[in-house]
């Protein structure tokens, strides 16, 4: 249907009107929706417990869903869900592609604390509740600082119940493409003795970075069986984890540099 609509040159794919004005919409929502739900978290987090306010905060991430679902028809599948262990922290390394998986992983594990640049939680409402859950905050210009950070903070979460979530990337990669993996996360399991429990997924295909444009399609998540650290070194257990994603990314992997 969209091939009726005249269509609009974006990086690397054709944006027909039809998706343009939906991807329009789906932004002012989602960014209107955000900006109401924070302020209203802001007001009601001193009477909330974490658990109670990591529920609250995360109402706008069914909501964006929703949106992403009925609006852009963008659909999720999720294989290995029952590879999280319910009554266990541990550390979620996945990759990075597009902001939709700081998101959607936020309701896949809970409660959870995610390991982010600083800088995002001074972005207006957005970071304000972000803030409210417990994020664990680095930064990157300063990386023994933040590995010190991700060691301390990071067992501290773990010891209290929390899971932790890193995108051992760092940043945000193409469709269809591993970056180089950092040994952050790996270093955080293997110190506190945590399991590693691995996901892969191609959001980019559907929410791509850096853009506006959402397409229509299916997200697919992969979720690991939990990887043990038991008398393994760090290295030992990111190689475990870079030849884990790589054989398990949904679909056409045509750049992969993880691991170098």
């Amino acid at each position: 249907m969209d091939q009726k609509y005249q269509e609009i040159t974006s990086p690397g794919r054709k944006v027909s009107a039809r998706i343009a004005i939906r991807s329009i919409a789906f932004f002012l929502l989602y960014n209107l929706m955000g900006i109401v739900h924070s302020m209203v978290c802001l007001l009601v987090a001193p009477f909330q417990t974490f658990e109670q306010r990591y529920r609250f905060v995360n109402l706008w991430t069914y909501g964006t869903m929703w949106l992403l679902r009925h609006l852009s028809g963008v659909s999720i599948e999720v294989h290995g869900a029952e590879n999280i262990p319910k009554n266990q922290a541990v550390v979620i390394m996945a990759n990075h592609q597009s902001q939709w998986e700081t998101f959607y992983l936020q309701i896949l594990s809970s409660p959870q604390a995610t390991i982010l640049k600083k800088e995002l939680l001074w972005v207006p409402f957005f970071g304000w509740a972000l803030a409210l859950l417990k994020p664990i905050a680095i930064d990157r210009k300063k990386a023994s600082q933040a590995l010190k950070t991700i060691l301390r903070v990071g067992k501290q979460r773990l010891d209290s119940g929390i899971s932790v979530v890193i995108y051992p990337e760092g940043t945000r990669q193409q469709p269809g493409s591993l970056g180089r993996f950092n040994g952050g996360g790996a270093s955080l399991a293997v110190s506190a003795q945590a399991p590693i429990v691995p996901v892969v997924h191609n959001s980019g295909d559907c929410w791509p970075a850096r853009s506006l444009w959402r397409f229509p399609g299916t997200i697919t998540v992969v979720i690991g069986a939990p990887i043990s650290v038991t008398d393994k070194t760090v290295a030992q257990v990111k190689q475990e984890y870079v030849d884990w994603i790589s054989a398990n990314y949904p679909g056409e992997l045509r750049i992969n540099k993880a691991g170098q």
